[in-house]
């Protein structure tokens, strides 16, 4: 049995007299591709943003390969290799692929006041190895012919997979996907999971928020099951869809949060 990559204990977000998220205590195997399943308003999106600094904690902590995390921005938790993409991406819209891409490691010389004056050289040598990973990385998610588009023109597909390249900058140790497939064409879609398995098997961990319990049922093993905040199931897909309490728990009302 793989160690704990990412592990919580206790952790708890409330919205004024909602418990959104309520001493959820959870354990991530390192190389695990683990579903986040739960009807409308079970938490999964508050449990994200409290895993990746988007929100902070009333209680409870977090830890990243054993290392107290608990309420760091998104950026350092990012420098430290937990990266998250989004249900509906944002890019850059005016700006191209690839310089989206390029925009997403942290603390380049060229972001300072004095870098463009001061480390001119340094500044051009950091650019272009930063270029030649973004380019190796958009080939990679298949992207590598839009890389001069307008980030703005490409579908939502292909949005998604931008989402991913830009995350892969980071070298992640853990990824939160968002609902990866969603609103995604068959085609993408099978070439958006493609990469995501691909990466599992380089060792990348995943967490992923999904409601296609296809999906689940093929992809993610643990199965991890929230309902008012609270974790009600955790086990094997099988397992999941003949769980009678998980079955009454997607009754809940919509409102996701």
């Amino acid at each position: 049995m793989a160690e704990p990559i990412l592990v919580t204990k206790s952790l708890s977000r409330s919205f004024g007299p909602l418990k959104a998220v309520d001493g959820v205590s959870l354990n991530i195997r390192q190389g695990s591709m683990t579903g986040l399943i739960g009807p409308n308003g079970a938490g999964k999106s508050t449990l994200f943003n409290l895993l990746t600094g988007a929100l902070k904690p009333d209680a409870g902590t977090v830890r990243l390969e054993g290392e107290d995390v608990t309420g760091l921005a998104p950026n350092r938790l990012f420098a430290r290799g937990l990266g998250r993409t989004f249900q509906i991406p944002r890019p850059f819209a005016r700006m191209s692929v690839l310089e989206n891409v390029m925009l997403a490691p942290m603390g380049q010389v060229g972001e300072t006041i004095s870098g463009p004056f001061l480390f001119r050289n340094r500044m051009k040598t950091e650019e272009h190895r930063i270029r030649a990973k973004a380019l190796e990385v958009l080939d990679f998610v298949t992207l590598g012919a839009l890389a001069d588009h307008p980030a703005g023109q490409i579908s939502g597909g292909q949005m998604k997979l931008l989402e991913l390249a830009r995350v892969l900058m980071g070298d992640p140790a853990v990824i939160l996907l968002d609902e990866p497939a969603a609103g995604v064409n068959p085609v993408l879609a099978k070439t958006l999971i493609g990469k995501i398995e691909e990466l599992n098997r380089q060792g990348t961990t995943f967490v992923i928020i999904e409601h296609d319990m296809d999906f689940v049922m093929r992809h993610c093993d643990p199965v991890i099951a929230l309902a008012g905040g609270r974790v009600i199931f955790e086990g094997t897909s099988e397992d999941a869809l003949a769980n009678p309490v998980l079955l009454d728990a997607y009754l809940g009302a919509p409102g996701d949060v």
